[in-house]
């Protein structure tokens, strides 16, 4: 259907500008058979022609391809709905299969493109229990990256543009080039001049006060993210890791009125326990695994959406499609298979209460 929409389309908007399918072939770079071929119905332009006929034209893409706005965008909203289900489930090959069916349908679409970028990306993620995943990282290095570059030179949705040129960077480094990374990451903007830190002086009532919380949430997420990466890359003794992960814990029992996170994931109380195991100090250790335990099986339970609310927090919406993982399995089978089997846990894994912590996961 839209190829025959594109070539009706294409024949209007050609007679509209008073030229002739020669001219266009001309101006194209093409034959003036393929311009016929595409007027017919026949076939339809390469995918990197779609940009430059639309601009020529002064259309959309989608305009072109003779699908209305309304429409395009519900069909695109589908797409992103159903990328993000495959994720929450970890199956990122379903991630990568429904972003480049949804380009082929919307090929200007950058949202889409994003999305393919990520799910490749993920692709070759250490962390998830994808097979390959080595071999991804070489296989999808060119593609990343032309997409990535698209996405910075051409998008006009900031965000997604910011999304992936942070996206970009960091694939450089993981591909072992620092450098490039890094010149990338020097071109985004500061937090301190961001949209959200800023706006607040244009804003008024409920508004503002929206604004306050959404810069505590960040805020907060950045304090978590940051004392993750100290203990990720043990980057200070750990007796002092030991003291940033109580004070993390601490701060969370704050935030959230003198309770835990609603279903929280428990890799870092993990990370935090196999420190104490490093230190020494088993039963600490194992206090902390326990509590883990607990959360895994919360944390799997956890319902397809619910509400959550505090008083700096304020209240907010959350889905169980809303995490993000290139994991597939459930989160206890993580922790017992994965995270247990860190090296940090060697000095206390031949104990009793280990073997409880096992067969707890297991249950």
């Amino acid at each position: 259907m839209m190829k025959l929409q594109l070539g009706k389309t294409l024949k209007r908007l050609r007679r509209e500008k008073d030229i002739t399918q020669e001219e266009l072939a001309e101006i194209l770079g093409v034959s003036f058979q393929s311009v016929s071929r595409w007027e017919l119905g026949v076939c339809y332009p390469d995918m990197a022609l779609l940009p430059a006929i639309a601009s020529f034209f002064n259309v959309t893409v989608d305009a072109l391809l003779g699908i209305d706005d309304a429409t395009a965008r519900q069909k695109v909203e589908q797409y992103l709905s159903r990328f993000q289900e495959a994720l929450a489930k970890g199956d990122v090959d379903a991630c990568v299969a429904i972003a480049r069916q949804g380009i082929s349908e919307f090929p200007n679409d950058y949202a889409l493109l994003n999305k393919l970028m990520y799910a490749l990306f993920l692709s070759s993620d250490a962390d998830g229990n994808l097979p390959g995943w080595e071999e991804a990282m070489q296989k999808n290095d060119a593609e990343i990256t032309a997409l990535g570059e698209r996405i910075m030179k051409y998008c006009p949705d900031q965000d997604i543009r910011l999304e992936a040129t942070a996206r970009l960077a960091f694939h450089h480094c993981e591909m072992g080039r620092k450098a490039r990374g890094r010149e990338i990451y020097e071109s985004l903007p500061s937090w301190e001049f961001s949209r959200q830190n800023q706006i607040w002086w244009a804003l008024e009532g409920e508004d503002r006060l929206e604004n306050c919380r959404e810069r505590i949430r960040a805020g907060y997420a950045l304090i978590l993210g940051g004392i993750y990466n100290l203990g990720y890359g043990k980057l200070l003794p750990d007796a002092t890791l030991a003291t940033a992960f109580q004070k993390s814990f601490a701060l969370e029992c704050w935030m959230y009125d003198g309770r835990s996170a609603p279903y929280r994931f428990p890799q870092m109380r993990c990370q935090y326990a196999g420190v104490l195991a490093r230190l020494g100090k088993p039963d600490e250790a194992f206090a902390q695994l326990k509590l883990a335990v607990a959360e895994a099986k919360e944390f799997d339970g956890r319902p397809d959406t619910w509400t959550a609310a505090s008083l700096l927090l304020g209240e907010w919406r959350e889905t169980r499609s809303g995490f993000e993982t290139t994991d597939s399995r459930p989160c206890r089978e993580i922790m017992r298979d994965k995270w247990l089997q860190h090296p940090d846990f060697d000095p206390i894994r031949g104990m009793a209460e280990f073997k409880e912590i096992e067969a707890a996961l297991s249950a």
